[in-house]
């Protein structure tokens, strides 16, 4: 290894990005967060769609106080996947990319399972059926002006990553959560697209993480041009699993945020039929390995509810919610009623009575219900996992933004007797500046080695099982 070198991270979450400087080489993984900015869609005749030239303004923002204060040696982009804009043949975007919250592809699962049944789809792809996905999105968009005039798919990351440097191309972590790649493979699953009434040539040619995208172009401001940008785990999730700390073994691994994606890391995909009606998903991961997992509602729950209510002080709502009673308000948290914005607390409460509970009567109730019936979707996603794949776990490691809130860690390891190892917070961006350094030869050739570093250098906090695993699982059977 060479070093140190220092690159530039931005990692988009759909609630907010960020964009980081890490500087690494032999034991130094330093991080610097450079601008934080919030990730609000805008509703505009109707749909949902990301603000996605305000996006890139902002990560072009952090990028510029990057280069100004250090020498950069790459640039590296991730963010979460399914969504996509559309170029005409000269390269020009097609209108802001939709979000996958919009209800445009209400009822298309039905449609798209019509043409491909959900066992062959699950067979080639892996991924858990959801309305979310880019199939479903592109299944819903068929027959509008603006995909008859679209010549190229790019993915979010691809796309911010096609105006720094003018090169098209799909990440392969990312191009797997599509449910358009063939899992086993790694390449596009053109015939799957062509049954569903996709065009394939809309697809561009797939690369990997540390291959090097291009150069940033002389046209892009406050940037030196040629400065190169390197394919990371491009799905924010493939990121953040480069970045748990486990030191081999088997573990479990939560990446928390507006979703938790609950999971473990595998050789081969799981592509049984069993996987399939669990809704496990088997994404593309760093060196070859799977990421599988299944979405969980996250804390997107949350995030709703103080939307909802102007709070701002979500540290006293979880002490709060930390005094009142366990499992005293109990949902599904992954109740399709509580995918869309809205009115969370509302929802909440009748989910509540729908299952024959009070609901709750003050906000840090609310709370609470939120945070032990994530733990409780933590357990279920975790069990599941261990036995679908044959694989134990002895760990499980939260990354990502939940790591903060130690009410949650608590209580998912509770709810899954077994220890949790909260940290790093920032999982994402430094899986995306370790991958970008490891393309520079100035961090360790190897996911253990990569991991080690970062126990080495980042913070972390274990919390061990403290309260009854029966509570837990008679919880479990009174949700069905």
């Amino acid at each position: 290894m060479n070093g140190p070198a220092l690159v530039a991270a931005a990692d988009l979450g759909a609630s907010s990005g960020r964009v980081m400087t890490g500087r690494v080489g032999p034991g130094l993984l330093d991080l610097h967060e450079v601008h934080r900015f919030p990730n609000i869609p805008v509703r505009a005749g109707g749909t949902l769609h990301w603000d996605i030239l305000r996006i890139y303004q902002e990560i072009l923002n952090g990028f510029q106080v990057a280069a100004r204060a250090h020498d950069l040696a790459s640039l590296g982009v991730d963010s979460w996947g399914v969504d996509y804009g559309l170029l005409d043949s000269g390269g020009a975007l097609l209108g802001n990319p939709v979000h996958y919250r919009d209800s445009r592809t209400d009822g298309v699962v039905e449609r798209v399972l019509a043409a491909v049944p959900a066992t062959e789809l699950y067979q080639v792809t892996g991924i858990q059926q959801l309305p979310i996905n880019t199939l479903c999105q592109l299944a819903a968009a068929a027959g509008t002006p603006q995909l008859a005039a679209a010549s190229t798919l790019l993915l979010i990351p691809d796309l911010l990553s096609y105006w720094l440097t003018g090169s098209v191309g799909a990440e392969v972590t990312n191009a797997s959560t599509t449910q358009l790649l063939d899992v086993r493979k790694r390449t596009w699953a053109a015939s799957l697209m062509e049954r569903a009434g996709i065009p394939p040539g809309l697809f561009p040619a797939l690369r990997g993480p540390g291959d090097v995208i291009g150069e940033v172009l002389p046209e892009v401001p406050g940037l030196p041009a040629g400065l190169p940008v390197i394919a990371v785990g491009s799905h924010d999730t493939a990121s953040a699993v480069v970045s748990v700390p486990a030191p081999g073994g088997t573990f479990a691994y939560i990446s928390s945020g507006t979703w938790s994606l609950v999971g473990m890391e595998l050789a081969a995909p799981v592509l049984t039929d069993a996987s399939r009606l669990e809704n496990f998903t088997n994404e593309a991961g760093i060196d070859g390995t799977i990421r599988y997992l299944r979405n969980v509602a996250g804390l997107w729950l949350l995030q709703e509810s103080l939307r909802t209510w102007s709070a701002a002080d979500l540290d006293g709502l979880l002490a709060a919610a930390a005094r009142e009673k366990e499992l005293g308000w109990v949902i599904d948290a992954d109740d399709p009623v509580l995918l869309a914005p809205g009115d969370m607390p509302a929802r909440i409460a009748a989910a509540c009575q729908a299952a024959g509970q009070a609901p709750p009567a003050s906000r840090a109730q609310t709370v609470r219900c939120i945070m032990d019936s994530l733990a409780l979707a933590h357990r279920r996603a975790v069990n599941a996992a261990q036995e679908l794949s044959g694989q134990h776990a002895d760990t499980i490691h939260l990354v990502g933004g939940g790591a903060r809130n130690a009410l949650l860690c608590q209580l998912t390891a509770d709810a899954c007797g077994l220890p949790v190892v909260a940290g790093p917070v920032e999982a994402s961006a430094i899986g995306n500046i370790l991958v970008q350094a490891r393309a520079l030869g100035v961090a360790p050739g190897d996911l253990d080695g990569l991991r080690e570093l970062v126990r080495l250098t980042q913070s972390l906090r274990r919390f061990e099982p403290a309260s009854s695993r029966r509570r837990w699982e008679a919880a479990e059977r009174a949700l069905g």
